[in-house]
C-alpha cells in the first residue's frame, strides 16, 4: 500500500525546512503548525500544504486551544503521523498523538527524551552510566547528594534545551541558596555531579527500534561552555572505529533500547570521563541536532538527517520498507560563534575545504569537510584563532543561548 498520506508537523523554532521538503516530495500532504512569531520566517511554503499559527513559543502554548484545532483539522483530513520538529514540540506530539489516539511516540516514552531527571533514572535503570545526580523533590535526599557526592554541581532545569539555564555550584550553602532562590519551580529542576572530561554528541536515524545510521563526533568546545561563557563552537567528527567511536556506539544502541525510540532521528550526548575514563550517558533528543551539526554530519557522511528522517517516517505510514542512501567516511568539523555584525564578511575564508557558510545574522560560522581528519582539526584550530580576532573579541552581538 503506497498512497498519500497526512502529516502534522510541529515546531516553535525555525527548522526543518529539509524534512518538510522531502515528506512532501514522497506525495504526501504536509501541514505545519509553528508559532505566530515565526509568520515572516523563510518556511518552505511551496512544500506546505498549509501552516497554522499559535500564540506563544515554547511552553506557552494553550495545550486545549492546540487539541481542538487540531481536532477541527480532522474533521476534513486524516491525520496519519504527527511529528515534532525541535525538542519543546516532543511534549505536544505526544499529548495530541495520546488524545487523538495517534501511533507514535506516547507520553511515557516522549519523557524519556525531554525530561532530563525521567532521562537520567530510565538509563540508570538499565546499568548505563549516568553521573550521580538528585531529584529537588526531597530535602533529605538532596543533603545526602551534597554530602556523599564531592563537588562541583550543578543544577540543571529538567526540559529546557541545550545548555540552557544551567547552575553550577561549588559548595553545599550555595547550592542550597540557589535552591531557595528557585522556590516552587525547585520541582522542575535536578542536581547533577560536574564531571570534567571531552563530551560527544551521536546523531543518528532509527527504524523499527535499530540504529542505521549514526555518526559519533566530539565538541571541541561545548555548548555549556559556549552558553556560559560565550566564545566560539567548534564540534567535528571523531575517527571511524576508534576507541571512543566503538564504546560511544555502544552505549548509544542501549540508550535507543532503554529509551523505546522505534523511528526518527536521534541526537545523544556523553561525556568522557577524564578521572575514570568512562563514558557517561548526559542526555538525548529524539530530533535532529540543533547549531547546524546536521549540515556538518552531511558533510562528512552525505546523509542529510533532515531528509532521511522524513523518508523514514514516510515508509513507515505507507507500511513500506525504509533504505539508507550509500555513505560516504568522511570528515567534517563546525565552527560557529556570535558576531558584532549582521552579516559578517566570510570571504577571506577561502580554503576549498570551505564548504558551508552558517545562514544566521549576527553569527559567523563555517563548516569545512576532507577526506582526513588531520586536515578538518588544522583547519578549525586555524580558523578558531582568526575568529577570536575577528568576531569574538569585537564589540557584543546580541545574547543567545539556546542551541536549536
Amino acid at each position: 500500500m503506497d498512497t498519500s498520506k497526512t502529516f502534522l508537523c510541529i515546531s516553535n523554532y525555525f527548522k526543518g525546512n529539509a524534512f518538510l521538503t522531502a515528506l512532501k516530495k514522497q506525495g504526501n500532504r504536509v501541514f505545519l503548525v509553528t508559532t505566530e512569531q515565526l509568520k515572516d520566517k523563510p518556511w518552505a511554503f511551496e512544500y506546505i500544504d498549509e501552516v497554522f499559527y499559535m500564540p506563544g513559543q515554547d511552553l506557552d502554548w494553550d495545550m486545549d486551544l492546540l487539541l481542538k484545532g487540531v481536532g477541527g483539522l480532522m474533521k476534513d483530513h486524516k491525520i496519519e503521523a504527527i511529528i515534532a520538529l525541535d525538542d519543546y514540540d516532543v511534549e505536544k506530539a505526544a499529548f495530541l498523538r495520546e488524545n487523538l489516539r495517534i501511533p507514535g511516540m506516547g507520553q511515557t516514552t516522549g519523557r524519556y527524551f525531554r525530561d532530563k531527571l525521567a532521562m537520567r533514572m530510565r538509563a540508570k535503570d538499565a546499568g548505563i552510566r549516568v553521573p550521580a545526580f538528585s531529584s529537588l523533590f526531597n530535602n533529605d535526599d538532596i543533603n545526602h547528594f551534597a554530602d556523599t557526592v564531592p563537588a562541583p554541581w550543578v543544577l540543571k532545569p529538567r526540559s529546557e534545551a541545550s545548555a540552557h539555564g544551567i547552575i553550577k555550584v561549588h559548595d553545599k550553602d550555595t547550592l542550597w541558596q540557589k535552591i531557595d532562590e528557585l522556590g516552587e519551580n525547585r520541582v522542575y529542576y535536578l542536581v547533577e555531579q560536574f564531571k570534567p572530561g571531552d563530551v560527544y554528541h551521536a546523531d543518528g536515524l532509527q527504524v523499527d527500534g535499530k540504529n542505521l545510521f549514526l555518526t559519533v563526533s566530539k565538541y571541541l568546545a561545548t555548548p555549556m561552555e559556549i552558553s556560559q561563557g560565550g566564545g566560539i563552537f567548534r564540534s567535528a567528527n571523531i575517527k571511524y572505529g576508534s576507541d571512543d567511536d566503538k564504546a560511544i556506539r555502544k552505549v548509544n544502541d542501549q540508550i535507543m533500547k532503554a529509551f523505546g525510540l522505534k523511528n526518527g532521528a536521534s541526537h545523544t550526548e556523553f561525556i568522557k570521563s577524564r578521572e575514570d575514563g568512562e563514558i557517561y550517558f548526559l542526555e538525548t533528543a529524539s530530533r535532529v541536532g540543533g547549531a547546524h551539526l546536521a549540515e556538518m554530519v552531511e558533510a562528512a557522511t552525505d546523509v542529510n538527517l533532515w531528509a532521511e528522517w522524513a523518508k523514514i517516517e514516510d515508509a513507515v505510514a505507507k507500511g513500506n520498507k525504509y533504505l539508507l542512501p550509500k555513505l560516504k567516511k568522511g570528515y567534517a568539523g563546525i565552527i560557529l560563534t556570535l558576531s558584532p555584525f549582521e552579516h559578517p564578511d566570510l570571504s577571506g575564508f577561502d580554503d576549498p575545504e570551505v564548504c558551508f557558510r552558517v545562514p544566521l545574522e549576527y553569527h559567523a560560522g563555517l563548516i569545512v569537510k576532507s577526506p582526513k581528519q588531520d586536515r578538518v582539526m588544522q583547519l578549525l584550530d586555524n580558523y578558531a584563532d582568526r575568529f577570536a580576532r575577528e568576531f569574538s573579541t569585537s564589540a557584543a552581538a546580541p545574547e543567545v543561548k539556546k542551541f536549536h
